[in-house]
């Protein structure tokens, strides 16, 4: 395994989108976003059109993050491009999608906390991407695929417009929210001692000194990310789902958290899911915030639901929350099976 970049039979094409709906958002973050679209081995030989595969990013995930190399492993793109090089799987298209907010992820939904990014990937980079490259544009040629927060991303997606994705892959994605993000609550609490309960104080502090130098950050973060995404006032206010002194359930604020939970989603937008021709959902058996036990319970969902058992690939494995990339390219590999040609 060499540690420099691999030179790839595809090509990568790193673009940039000036997003309309990202204009004027409440963090001030860029309304102009890279783009990285990577197309198969033979897509310049012919006039052929290809299906697409969005890739969305877990919390804290930004698109350069896709060139970070790690020791034995290849980044994405190079895994990805493997998989088309081979004849593992037929070509795609493959979209690389930047969501990043101020407070480190947009969770890919409308929000009055952070700006409109379900909006943003659906109605701006779905139609920018058709308009530019041979796509087959049509829900049963696009998938979306992610992990952790992107994974949850990947779940909604389609849930919420099957009319643009038609299969997804979902690893250790958000869910079943009262074992992923509960037990954070109450080690906020204790964090935020310090700052006398006040997410903000911690969030001026957090910005004064080196990111995540502190007891906590990783956690506060996510915590006042995801209240941005889920619970945040119609203008902008950044709510906690809890108390930040006692700890107690805000019960309207958690609701509003549970209402985007996917495996609650999932008998809501039935008609949605049963209309998905694949659905691959992974997660590691040691995930720090239970994602095994959420992908369990959203594989259960989709049974109870009559999602047919051959449109979907549930498997957990050994593995944390972390370290799971080479997950990746296994199912970008089945959704390009699956898609219609």
């Amino acid at each position: 395994m060499l540690p420099w970049d691999a030179e790839m039979a595809g090509q990568l094409h790193r673009e940039t989108i000036t997003s309309t709906l990202l204009q004027g958002n409440p963090l001030g973050d860029p309304h102009e976003r890279p783009i990285w679209v990577y197309t198969p081995p033979g897509y310049s030989d012919a006039d052929t059109r290809y299906p697409a595969v969005y890739v969305i990013q877990g919390f804290t995930g930004h698109l350069a993050m896709w060139a970070n190399r790690s020791a034995y492993r290849q980044p994405f793109p190079e895994t990805a491009d493997a998989v088309f090089a081979s004849g593992e799987a037929p070509g795609c298209i493959v979209v690389y999608v930047d969501a990043w907010t101020a407070y480190g992820g947009s969770q890919f939904v409308d929000s009055p906390g952070t700006g409109p990014y379900h909006s943003y990937l659906c109605d701006e980079v779905v139609p920018w991407v058709d308009a530019r490259y041979r796509t087959l544009a049509q829900p049963a040629s696009r998938a979306i695929t992610g992990k952790s927060s992107g994974g949850f991303g990947a779940m909604i997606t389609p849930m919420l417009r099957p009319d643009l994705f038609g299969a997804l892959a979902t690893h250790a994605g958000d869910s079943l929210y009262e074992y992923a993000y509960v037990p954070e609550f109450a080690k906020a609490v204790r964090y935020l001692r310090p700052y006398d309960g006040d997410i903000f104080r911690w969030w001026e502090d957090f910005r004064s000194r080196p990111a995540f130098s502190g007891d906590g950050d990783g956690t506060l973060l996510i915590l006042l990310g995801c209240s941005a995404c889920f619970s945040a006032d119609d203008d902008g206010t950044v709510r906690l789902p809890f108390d930040p002194v006692t700890g107690e359930l805000v019960p309207e604020r958690w609701q509003r958290w549970l209402d985007w939970d996917p495996v609650r989603m999932v008998d809501t937008y039935a008609d949605a899911l049963r209309s998905q021709r694949a659905i691959w959902i992974d997660a590691g058996t040691r995930d720090e915030w239970y994602l095994d036990i959420g992908a369990q319970a959203f594989r259960a969902g989709l049974s109870r639901i009559g999602v047919p058992d051959d449109r979907v690939h549930f498997e957990l494995f050994n593995a944390g929350h972390g370290g799971i990339d080479y997950r990746y390219p296994q199912a970008l590999a089945w959704l390009a099976h699956r898609l219609e040609r």
